[in-house]
């Protein structure tokens, strides 16, 4: 399955032990991640080198592409509410999830789309856990 993940960049990287996880067990389990590299320290330097306009152009090229799009939200960011509502937009199946305890916009947990998963979690693994149920079950959906 091609996923996308979704996660803060500029907006900070506390979590980025959570993003690594869940990019390691996507890709263990033979899934195909464009955006793997996000979840990586070496992004911030990587992304200072293109365009806003190459960015946007390839995320929403990566997401239309994507089978579905899993968003790690516990940090907030302009860039990864776009990414779900641009993600739910054309109809693709899209999981949220973010740290127990942190406030999530009310435009996702808000959202009655039936298209839309959202989750929180206590430790890395439980996120990890999130996110292997969320495909199960679109494997089962077919």
């Amino acid at each position: 399955m091609k996923l996308y993940f979704a996660c803060s960049i500029t907006g900070g990287r506390q979590d980025e032990s959570v993003y690594q996880a869940i990019v390691d067990s996507l890709l263990a389990a033979g899934h195909e991640v464009p955006t793997a590299s996000l979840s990586r320290p070496e992004i911030l330097i990587q992304e200072a080198l293109i365009t806003p306009q190459e960015v946007y152009a390839r995320d929403t090229r990566w997401i239309e592409a994507c089978d579905a799009l899993i968003a790690e939200a516990s940090t907030p960011s302009h860039g990864v509410g776009y990414e779900i509502g641009y993600a739910l937009s054309l109809g693709k199946p899209v999981l949220c999830c973010y740290r127990q305890g942190l406030r999530v916009s009310k435009m996702i947990s808000g959202n009655s789309n039936p298209n839309l998963e959202t989750h929180a979690y206590q430790t890395t693994e439980e996120a990890v856990h999130l996110v292997q149920t969320f495909i199960s079950e679109l494997d089962e959906k077919g």
